[in-house]
């Protein structure tokens, strides 16, 4: 018995992924961005940034049960985030970014949260280039 393949997705169709080279992986790497990144913050999100030696940026999660207690809400704000930093990770500079969720995030509208990452990656931009005065 044949399985027939998912309707989704057909060979003209780009799979849209978050490859490894993409990913903050490693404890050193977190603890790197933790204790030596610049911060970014609004009522959904802190995110802290640290450049890296690479050639793209890198993204990691810390969202933890604390804040946003069930799996399905985490896992919601991982693909909103994934998905907003694969539309901007051109634009960025080579750095790590570890994104933490803040309680309002819960509640919030897909377009919010959207909208918040929007603004950090303007924000964050240039803050490592240097071209922002503050």
């Amino acid at each position: 018995m044949a399985i027939a393949p998912s309707p989704r997705l057909s060979a003209e169709t780009p799979r849209q992924t978050f490859p490894r080279q993409l990913r903050l992986l490693h404890k050193a790497d977190f603890d790197t961005v933790f204790q030596t990144g610049q911060r970014s913050a609004d009522r959904y999100f802190t995110i802290l940034f640290h450049p890296n030696a690479l050639t793209h940026p890198r993204l990691g999660f810390a969202i933890s049960k604390h804040k946003v207690r069930l799996a399905v809400g985490r896992n919601r704000l991982r693909r909103l985030v994934r998905e907003s930093f694969r539309r901007r990770a051109a634009d960025l500079p080579p750095m790590d970014l570890v994104v933490l969720a803040r309680d309002a995030t819960t509640s919030a509208a897909n377009a919010e949260i959207t909208g918040s990452l929007d603004k950090h990656w303007v924000r964050i931009a240039p803050k490592t280039t240097g071209n922002n005065p503050t």
